[in-house]
């Protein structure tokens, strides 16, 4: 059972060090969005990135919000009447955009005075995505171009400079998986050409790799995501158990587990 400790989390009796950053409330929210909580994980977000200006918490917040519009219409043939539908949707994008937004100004006049701070720079990248994946990939619309390509150089140059940096591997990995799978084959060469392969290569290299708890999570949960998608069922039921140990409480993990094969 994990437990939450002032220095760091105790998973299976043993203790696992955790950055600064990551022993207070930015700790409670990842907790609560690996357990698949993401209405609890926005909302113990919410001051953090809309009056703290906490980049790492506005980015955690965008992908909360953008899991809970997935869970509402992700799942849907017609995604423009799902949204229809979707009494709470308008609400959600509302709050989407004013984190993305919060945390774009924030990182951009950090990185203009600071240009080399990598990880302002991936956070920059990784909220980009979030957007691009929840037009792209929740809602169907193909738009948020300038965002892709902010992040797409983001990440090469954060890799370029740390080329061990374990979260801008996976979200550089998820860019190749997407562009190579997603887009027909014109739009490929114009969002600078992606790779299956080298994707699923790097995402499941980030989720061996050693590294702080959360970027392990981030890198594993990664790895079963793509599993699922390449009807890798073998690999997907075996990451998804390593999973559920440190997530007791996430339903998506259980029934995926629990579901007869």
């Amino acid at each position: 059972m994990l437990r939450l400790r002032p220095f760091g989390l105790l998973l299976g009796g043993v203790l696992l060090a955790l950055p600064a950053y990551a022993a207070g409330p930015l700790e409670a929210a990842q907790l609560d969005f690996y357990n698949a909580r993401y209405e609890l994980s926005a909302a113990a977000t919410l001051d953090a990135c809309a009056t703290g200006g906490d980049v790492a918490a506005c980015e955690l917040r965008t992908a909360a919000l953008l899991f809970q519009i997935k869970r509402l219409v992700g799942q849907s043939k017609d995604k423009d009447k799902a949204w229809k539908a979707c009494a709470t949707c308008p609400e959600l994008m509302t709050a989407f955009k004013a984190a993305l937004a919060r945390g774009q100004e924030v990182a951009r006049a950090r990185l203009t005075e600071f240009p080399e701070d990598d990880e302002t720079l991936f956070l920059l990248g990784k909220l980009d995505l979030n957007y691009v994946w929840l037009q792209l990939g929740t809602l169907g619309h193909k738009t948020g171009w300038s965002e892709y390509w902010e992040a797409r150089k983001a990440l090469d140059k954060v890799l370029e400079r740390q080329p061990g940096h374990v979260r801008a591997r996976v979200a550089r990995g998820w860019i190749d998986y997407i562009v190579d799978t997603r887009m027909p084959m014109g739009t490929r060469w114009m969002l600078g050409g992606g790779s299956k392969k080298r994707g699923m290569q790097a995402i499941r290299e980030a989720a061996e790799a050693e590294s702080e708890f959360f970027t392990r999570t981030e890198a594993r949960f990664g790895l079963w995501d793509i599993q699922v998608r390449e009807k890798d069922s073998a690999g997907a039921l075996a990451t998804a158990r390593l999973l559920i140990e440190d997530f007791p409480e996430n339903v998506e993990l259980r029934k995926f587990i629990d579901t007869p094969r």
